[in-house]
């Protein structure tokens, strides 16, 4: 199995006579600029669902591009073609009752539309900072590149970000930490019944 995709088994929560729901399947799509937060919050909603033993999916734009879409640059024709492909994977999970945990810059409204069409009860999740917080966060020094003009169509500085028009989530990642962020995003999961709501949990994700 590739490192893109890994999952862990799914589990029936049964107490005495009360069967609580079962896992559906469905697309958190996290978009937002680079160094926003996206993985940052993944992994931690990630492991957190795979220790209820759910199965999930995280499919990271990074990864992504080392294996299933390494073939492909930034170009707006290459980064809709690289969202088709990971629109295909998604679909094909999140139908067949997989949860996928998806993180992408994503920049394009349209695009994301697609996404919303093709999958199954997909929730865009709108990972929001200032550009000035993800430059600062930028351990890899790219903006400051794409600033100089080294780094041609850099999203936020030489590309367009389309922000979503009416996400189902926003979080500022400048104004909580990344545990406050993912206990929204698994509160809503619970509150519209795609997963079990853990024992003793209180929804967060207003």
């Amino acid at each position: 199995m590739p490192d893109w995709l890994y999952s862990g088994p799914q589990k029936i929560i049964n107490i005495g006579e009360v069967h609580l729901i079962e896992q559906q399947g469905f697309t958190v799509w996290m978009t937002g600029l680079s160094g926003a937060g996206k993985t940052t919050i993944a992994r931690i909603v990630e492991a957190e669902l795979l220790g209820r033993d759910l199965k999930i999916e995280r499919l990271d734009g990074d990864v992504v591009r080392q294996s299933l879409t390494r073939d492909l640059g930034f170009s707006k024709e290459d980064r809709d073609k690289n969202i088709e492909r990971v629109t295909f994977v998604a679909k094909l999970l999140s139908r067949n009752n997989v949860g996928v945990i998806a993180c992408f810059i994503s920049p394009y409204q349209a695009v994301r539309d697609q996404v919303r069409a093709e999958t199954t009860n997909f929730i865009e999740v709108f990972i929001d900072a200032p550009l000035d917080v993800c430059v600062e966060r930028d351990v890899k020094g790219m903006y400051a590149k794409a600033i100089a003009g080294e780094i041609p169509n850099f999203t936020g500085v030489s590309d367009p970000y389309e922000p979503p028009v009416n996400p189902e989530i926003v979080i500022h990642t400048d104004q909580e930490t990344p545990e406050e962020s993912a206990t929204r995003i698994i509160g809503y999961l619970e509150e519209h019944n795609f997963i079990p709501t853990a024992i003793g949990a209180v929804a967060t994700n207003r």
